[in-house]
């Protein structure tokens, strides 16, 4: 079984996601990896470094500079011509990409997987990760989303790939860049920290919630996170939501500070490996998952805790 995955880059650097999503495509059969964009020769060379990576399919045309999905999409449909599956990450550019390059193949998309079971047998969560069902798909060409938090990552050094150009087609005409607005930090990203410090809406406002959240990010080297009710109250911007309908993360240290603990924000940390909650309401469904409790006042604790530190 050939496998194609979608190469996640920025900046010249391919996203982590890739690489567990890298992990999951070799448990199907051999890996083949498509990168798409303008000018990104450095981003091939890179990729043909990735553990398992057997060769690396290069699209490198003008108008794939923003690597926009109607025109993305196109390209690994015409690849998956010679592949049995189609795999990219669960992230905002793969959730963008995998649903068009299966309505144009004319499958079903089995998204979101937890593991590999077999070459058509997949396990994913549902009712926010509550339960986990077992899917088996009967489509000759399979389009796959990957949780990358369920899957170790592929070392980027010590791979052997070759390089093959692919077509890159022409544009879509179906939709432009028009610009980008992005938010600048010098914390890790979320999705990759080994430690994150989350705030919900018992702040009160986005002065409190930077005010007291962000020293004690600094001092722990961590990113930040908020609950969807903290972004839905303005105190956070939408890329800091973690949850079903933000970003699904799995560090090493989760440090959830008055947050409730709805099951949405649940389903996308509980993965981590130690939670520590803060919440004045020793009833909080947060402590039913956490690791380590302290019940109490986040206006007292979340300050002298930074102090200490």
């Amino acid at each position: 079984m050939k496998t194609l995955v979608l190469v996640e880059h920025e900046g010249g650097a391919i996203k982590d996601a890739t690489l567990a999503t890298v992990t999951a495509a070799s448990q199907l059969g051999e890996v083949h990896l498509l990168v798409a964009g303008s000018g990104v020769g450095g981003v091939a060379e890179a990729a043909t470094k990735i553990a398992g990576a057997a060769k690396v399919h290069v699209a490198d045309s003008a108008h794939l500079e923003h690597q926009l999905a109607e025109d993305v999409a196109p390209v690994a449909v015409a690849l998956m011509a010679s592949h049995d599956a189609f795999l990219a990450s669960s992230t905002t550019t793969g959730k963008n990409v995998a649903p068009r390059v299966a309505a144009l193949l004319d499958v079903m998309q089995i998204s979101d997987i937890l593991s590999v079971d077999g070459d058509d047998i997949f396990t994913r969560p549902i009712y926010a990760g509550n339960a986990i069902a077992t899917v088996r798909s009967k489509d000759a060409k399979k389009v796959i989303t990957v949780r990358g938090t369920a899957f170790e990552k592929a070392a980027a050094s010590g791979g052997s790939g070759t390089i093959e150009p692919a077509d890159a087609g022409a544009a879509s005409g179906k939709a432009e860049f028009v610009g980008a607005e992005l938010s600048k930090s010098e914390r890790p990203e979320l999705t990759s920290a080994k430690v994150i410090v989350s705030g919900g809406r018992a702040f009160g406002s986005s002065d409190q919630f930077h005010a007291l959240l962000d020293p004690l990010a600094d001092k722990l080297g961590a990113a930040v996170g908020a609950s969807r009710a903290a972004v839905d109250a303005g105190y956070a911007p939408n890329d800091y939501q973690v949850g079903q309908t933000g970003k699904i993360v799995a560090p090493g240290v989760y440090i959830a500070i008055g947050i409730s603990g709805a099951i949405q924000h649940l389903a996308g940390m509980k993965d981590s490996k130690v939670i520590i909650a803060i919440n004045k309401d020793e009833e909080a469904p947060i402590f039913q998952v956490a690791d380590l409790g302290l019940v109490g006042d986040l206006f007292k604790i979340v300050p002298e805790l930074t102090d200490k530190l």
